[in-house]
This record gives structure tokens, C-alpha cells and sequence, in this order.
């Protein structure tokens, strides 16, 4: 017999444009997720920086273990812009990523043209309300 209701990080296999995004959370595919999430070539995974202002390598270990399919990494840092740390921009580098951070807002609409153009893009973005 099961132990309970099991708790998972969110999973949609697949690259859907953005819908729309807001009140703590974004809606894609005709679904919606509450939270941060990163939007990668194998889906859109549920995401939580352990610190959203200084994120760290450690916080994109999925986007530098899919480094291969990405060229540019769009980073919204929520309602303002925030540079993104030394040894995040230096990890990233390493691994062939472009990163460019900019708001949730900005990040949502640049993701999805650059998906649209079918570039091989992936995006890392804070929930904002």
C-alpha cells in the first residue's frame, strides 16, 4: 500500500512556447506551474535556486548536464534585472552556453521567439506575482 502522496519536481516532456507567466508561477501547454521552472530541450522542469539572488553553478547542474543541446541560456531574474554571478557566467562558458540575464518578463518573450526560430535555446526563469 502506498506511503502517501509523493512530492515531484514538475516534469513536461517536450518544448511548448510560454503562454503566459505571473502570480507566482507560468502556463504552458495548457497547463500551469506554480514556482520557478527551467525550460530545457528535454522539457520544462520545476526549479528552485537555493539562493535567487546569488545563483550559483550548483543551481543550473541540469542546464550544464544538457549543455550540448544549448547555445544560449535566457535567464529571468525576476522583476529586475540581476547579473548573473562571476562563477555562474565562468561554468557556463566552459560548457558552451551563452547566458543572458534580464527580467522574467523579457526572458519569457525572448525564449519564445528564439523557440519559435527553432535555435537550440533554454531558459531559467524566476516566478514573479
Amino acid at each position: 500500500m502506498p506511503g502517501g502522496i509523493e512530492i515531484r519536481d514538475a516534469h513536461f516532456p517536450g518544448r511548448p512556447p510560454l503562454e503566459a507567466y505571473g502570480n507566482g508561477g507560468f502556463r504552458f501547454a495548457d497547463m500551469s506551474h506554480r514556482g520557478s521552472i527551467l525550460c530545457l530541450p528535454s522539457g520544462i522542469h520545476g526549479w528552485e535556486p537555493a539562493e535567487p539572488g546569488t545563483m550559483e553553478p550548483a543551481d543550473f547542474a541540469r542546464v550544464l548536464a544538457e549543455a550540448e543541446a544549448i547555445e544560449i541560456l535566457i535567464v529571468g531574474t525576476g522583476t529586475e534585472l540581476r547579473r548573473l554571478s562571476p562563477g555562474l557566467r565562468q561554468a557556463l562558458r566552459e560548457a558552451g552556453i551563452a547566458a543572458e540575464p534580464m527580467s522574467t518578463g523579457a526572458a519569457v518573450r525572448t525564449y519564445n521567439v528564439l523557440l519559435a526560430e527553432d535555435r537550440a535555446v533554454a531558459a531559467a526563469l524566476l516566478a514573479v506575482e
